[in-house]
């Protein structure tokens, strides 16, 4: 490869970024770029203390523009060597043809001309126009070029952003479905192994029914030839030793067992309508915590503290329950998240209206804006009016809040053993701004990542 001119890398770093043209009384940045004295106060005009620079983007101090005097100097020199490399023989500056200077510029043909070429046959009727007025024309349209060429260079960065984003939720959604895979497939291993213990049993149980039947006959058989009077003796007698040991039936399906088939399939529904929601990375919201709350530094952990905090009384701040929301707002498409609780005192997780009252006493159900279940006076139940017991044999430790804004509808599930806890059905939950909702009674709430 030929190596490059220097005279037009002497002119390259002579040439002012912004107006691109030899410097006129260059100036130093702080940063190290230099520009013409106007152009930068050009820039900068209408701004009062600091700027930036407009190559780096470097905040800057507008006073402190020194002088750079080495610079001016190597601009003469390169002026100089420019004119020096156009009166040359074929230089870039004179017509290789008429040695002319090359004042034109051939439209048509995209190349410097001089005015003995415009008058002949080639150029004659040819668009010219004079070289200074396209090259100006060609460093605004480079100047386009390279403002293009930025943009492209910030939409590719933030689509790699964004690519790596997606993949990022991919991973975590793939995880969340193997998981869900491992507990239903172990679940529905247990189903199967009661189902054979049954049916071994039931065919157990024929084998001993049939066999002793086959004995019977085959005693009737070889009484048969005995006096009447006698068989029928023995008849009675065998009819009621049979009404003493009727055939038993099969073990039938316990009502249990279908219980838990339902239950599986119940599961799997809720499964499935789980996987169109993504779990959401819920945090709390500092400005509405009640002011017994400790927020841990993360905002994904609450619990009751013993004294009140000295914090703004705000209007959007509970100031009667211990209760908290959540940053995140909702008013469309289908979102859930999971909560944690590490102690067992009292709580409660769900959803509240934006508008939820903060101030005084308010109402933990639907009236008052509020859509939850939760753990009080040592019972489980779902927030309605009045309050509905929730018979389970174990209060969960994990608990999966999905709310389905379109639908108006909120379901709790088991996040341990994917068991449904609560459907407040659709419709419950008006359209509007829908937050996370927390009370903290005497547990420790974790926002599960």
């Amino acid at each position: 490869m030929a190596a490059e001119n220097p005279v037009e890398s002497l002119q390259e770093e002579a040439t002012c970024p912004v107006c691109l043209e030899y410097f006129t009384e260059p100036v130093t940045l702080d940063c190290g770029h230099n520009f013409c004295r106007a152009c930068i106060a050009q820039c900068w005009e209408g701004s009062d203390t600091a700027a930036s620079c407009p190559q780096c983007t470097e905040t800057v101090q507008q006073r402190n523009l020194r002088p750079n005097r080495q610079l001016a100097n190597v601009i003469e020199i390169a002026k100089q060597l420019s004119l020096q490399a156009a009166k040359g023989t074929g230089g870039d500056g004179v017509c290789g043809k008429h040695q002319e200077a090359l004042k034109l510029f051939c439209e048509e043909d995209q190349t410097p001309i001089c005015v003995i070429c415009r008058e002949s046959r080639a150029h004659r009727t040819h668009t010219v126009v004079p070289i200074q007025e396209a090259a100006q024309e060609h460093k605004a349209h480079l100047k386009t070029l390279r403002e293009e060429r930025e943009k492209l260079l910030g939409l590719k960065k933030q689509t790699q952003t964004e690519r790596q984003k997606i993949v990022s939720e991919f991973q975590q959604l793939r995880q969340f479905l193997e998981e869900q895979e491992r507990l239903l497939l172990a679940q529905l291993e247990k189903l199967d192994e009661e189902i054979v213990r049954i049916q071994n049993e039931n065919v157990s149980k024929l084998s001993e029914q049939i066999s002793h039947l086959s004995e019977l006959i085959s005693e009737m058989e070889g009484k048969c030839q005995k006096p009447a009077s006698e068989f029928l003796q023995v008849r009675l007698n065998e009819k009621h030793r049979g009404e003493k040991g009727k055939f038993q039936q099969p073990e039938e399906i316990s009502p249990e067992l279908e219980e838990q088939v339902s239950d599986f399939s119940q599961k799997m529904i809720v499964l499935l309508e789980t996987l169109e929601k993504f779990k959401v990375n819920v945090t709390l919201d500092p400005d509405t915590a009640h002011p017994k709350l400790l927020l841990s530094d993360d905002r994904k952990s609450v619990s009751l503290g013993g004294t009140q905090q000295n914090l703004p009384n705000n209007p959007e701040r509970f100031d009667y329950w211990s209760c908290v929301l959540g940053c995140e707002r909702f008013t469309s498409g289908r979102h859930c998240w999971e909560v944690e609780v590490r102690d067992q005192g009292g709580w409660a997780v769900g959803v509240a209206r934006e508008s939820v009252r903060r101030k005084g006493q308010i109402s933990h159900s639907p009236e008052g804006g509020i859509w939850a279940v939760g753990r009080w006076l040592g019972q489980f139940q779902a927030l309605t009016s009045p309050e509905t017991l929730l018979p389970l044999s174990r209060v969960p430790s994990r608990t999966r809040v999905c709310l389905d804004c379109d639908r108006g509808q909120v379901t709790f599930i088991d996040a341990g053993d994917e068991a449904p806890i609560f459907t407040f059905p659709p419709g419950s939950v008006p359209g509007g701004r829908i937050r996370p909702w927390f009370w903290v009674g005497g547990s420790r709430l974790r926002l599960c990542p």
